[in-house]
């Protein structure tokens, strides 16, 4: 229980290995696989971190092992997040930037596809923010954990909704109200 198999320093680097990679991975798939879990996602996640398990501790089941191997994997976390913090380029790069899908009516199909947001999941998030077509819609914006908030067109100061990009609602802010 107490013993480990390998180094305490070969657990920290496979710990901070994995953990890029899986970054990496996770960010290349895009927003809306952040924003949204969808069965098959919370179970594709659960697997993946099944499958990284061993590569992670080389094998070693010990409670040292797994405690060494957690504590660097919250610590890249709370780093990469000050890291952010204060690098607004490693900020776009890491989780990426909100993306504009409509504005003044005019939707952007492109921004769409690449995001590979369905109109269905689109138009949901218009009917939470009250909006019956695409041109009621002064912006909609997929934003970085893949919710879609969306700027109904008013005479006066907007009223801003947010949803996510399964059309769950979300509270507007307070000083939208």
């Amino acid at each position: 229980m107490w013993n480990i198999a390998v180094p305490w320093w070969e657990l920290v680097v496979r710990s901070v290995v994995v953990y890029v990679f899986l970054l990496a991975l996770l960010r290349v798939t895009g927003k809306r696989q952040v924003g949204q879990l969808a069965p098959f996602d919370l179970v594709l996640l659960l697997v993946l971190s099944n499958a990284v398990q061993n590569s992670m501790n080389a094998g070693d089941n010990s409670l040292v092992g797994g405690l060494i191997s957690a504590t660097t994997l919250v610590g890249l976390n709370m780093l990469l997040g000050v890291l952010t913090y204060r690098s607004k380029k490693l900020e776009a790069i890491i989780e990426g930037r909100p993306q504009v899908l409509i504005h003044n009516g005019k939707l952007f199909e492109d921004v769409m596809a690449k995001a590979k947001l369905t109109h269905h999941e689109l138009d949901a998030a218009l009917r939470q923010a009250a909006c019956t077509c695409i041109e009621h819609v002064h912006a909609a914006i997929l934003e970085n954990n893949g919710s879609i908030s969306v700027v109904p067109r008013q005479g006066g100061k907007p009223l801003v909704f947010a949803a996510d990009a399964a059309g769950h609602p979300s509270n507007p802010p307070a000083s939208s109200l």
